[in-house]
């Protein structure tokens, strides 16, 4: 029993990058060697409906305790912070967009030929009537059902209406609901590596070798989005509110908390790290101390594009005709999405269902892409998490910037 407690330990301590790359090496020599063990693939199979099971649960604790806590009067700081922090998230998810059109991807998907029969093109009238029908839905039956749009609905109304009438005591009843749950999901994400390896199995024994020529793709698209908002469109945002040059803040930024970030991968553990930074920086504690773990939860560019390329690729591959505004339409749900994903290794990934409803896209078909997502998760989540964090830090810098500008100004005059 200690030697069991000995390796476990060992294994829950070794960085969870090392072991999917061990258990995504482990797959592919099995898919090529010994493919007619069917076996190695069932491992797969459980770590995909182990995610469709608890991500519908775990968006609807998070986003009701989210609102439940909310707190109100943050001053013109803030006002103009949650207005840059929810801009670079939708600049983000249209970057996406533009990228998926540009550079269309496709997945080797299982059951894609049912869901695909005789094809489909999406307007933006059938999206939104769909989001106005299915938002009202029985919220048990959402939850059951992984109906993400109703779970959205009433997660949103139940938390403020426990905003308004509970009490403190209830409200935190809540949020320890909603950590609970958040420990599950990092407990299933322990298994990631078996989950991968079966995956991996599956797909090399099946498909060949041929198939990572497409999640390189992927790759590529994923981060060259993530990149381009890095360097190209957040100094632009910072440039207008400043009238001067970004890179040095950028830079820094990077430097001091992206870099941290891309091994962390944990926007959250990566919240003391900024902390320090804001005040090397010299901005104010009483701004920095809130606005940083407000960033942490809401300020997700690489969640956004993320949410946004992996819908498409998925719409692509049933061979769905998205037009241009309903991938706008995309790029607002991604953003709204993205504010709320999940803190835990991953959590981007667990919202690509709820984006894929919107297109009519099966939840069995979309979970096969959040597994995808685990497989090139090893360096995409890990350029996400360094663009999201050190956004946080350059956006804080940015609003506490403009502020003192715009003070400066009114003085003068």
């Amino acid at each position: 029993m200690n030697k069991l407690k000995i390796i476990l330990k060992r294994y829950v301590e070794t960085s969870l990058v090392v072991r999917i790359l061990v258990g995504l090496a482990v797959g592919l020599v099995l898919g090529l060697t010994v493919p007619r063990w069917t076996a190695v693939g069932i491992l797969g199979q459980m770590f995909v409906s182990a995610l469709k099971g608890i991500a519908p649960v775990l968006v609807t604790v998070l986003v009701v305790s989210s609102v439940a806590r909310a707190g109100g009067g943050l001053g013109r700081r803030f006002g103009v912070l949650v207005a840059i922090y929810l801009l670079s998230t939708f600049i983000a998810a249209l970057c996406a967009v533009v990228g998926s059109a540009l550079f269309p991807v496709t997945l080797q998907l299982e059951g894609v030929g049912a869901a695909t029969a005789g094809g489909s093109t999406v307007s933006l009238a059938d999206v939104f009537t769909n989001l106005l029908t299915n938002m009202v839905g029985n919220p048990v039956s959402a939850v059951a059902g992984a109906n993400y749009i109703a779970i959205l609905f009433w997660s949103v109304i139940l938390g403020v209406a426990l905003k308004t009438t509970a009490s403190r005591a209830t409200v935190q009843v809540v949020q320890d609901l909603s950590d609970v749950v958040s420990r599950v999901v990092k407990w299933v994400i322990q298994f990631a590596p078996f989950g991968i390896m079966g995956l991996v199995f599956t797909t090399v024994s099946t498909n060949g070798l041929s198939v990572f020529a497409t999640y390189g793709h992927l790759l590529l698209l994923l981060v060259g989005c993530m990149l381009v908002n890095t360097f190209v469109f957040n100094p632009l945002i910072s440039f207008v509110l400043l009238r001067r040059n970004p890179y040095p803040l950028l830079f820094t930024c990077l430097k001091e908390s992206g870099l941290q970030a891309f091994f962390t991968r944990s926007s959250a553990a990566n919240i003391p790290i900024n902390m320090s930074l804001c005040k090397k920086l010299g901005l104010e504690e009483e701004f920095y101390s809130v606005s940083i773990p407000l960033g942490a939860t809401i300020n997700m560019d690489g969640a956004a594009v993320t949410i946004t390329v992996f819908s498409l690729a998925v719409a692509h591959t049933l061979g769905i005709d998205v037009s241009f505004g309903s991938a706008l339409f995309l790029g607002i749900i991604a953003t709204l999405g993205a504010c709320g994903a999940s803190g835990v290794a991953g959590g981007s990934l667990l919202l690509i269902p709820m984006a894929c409803s919107f297109f009519g896209i099966p939840n069995d078909v979309a979970m096969q892409a959040v597994a995808v997502g685990f497989i090139v998760g090893v360096i995409q989540d890990s350029v996400e998490t360094a663009l999201n964090s050190s956004g946080d830090a350059f956006f804080t810098a940015t609003a506490e910037l403009y502020d003192r500008r715009k003070r400066n100004q009114a003085l003068e005059n």
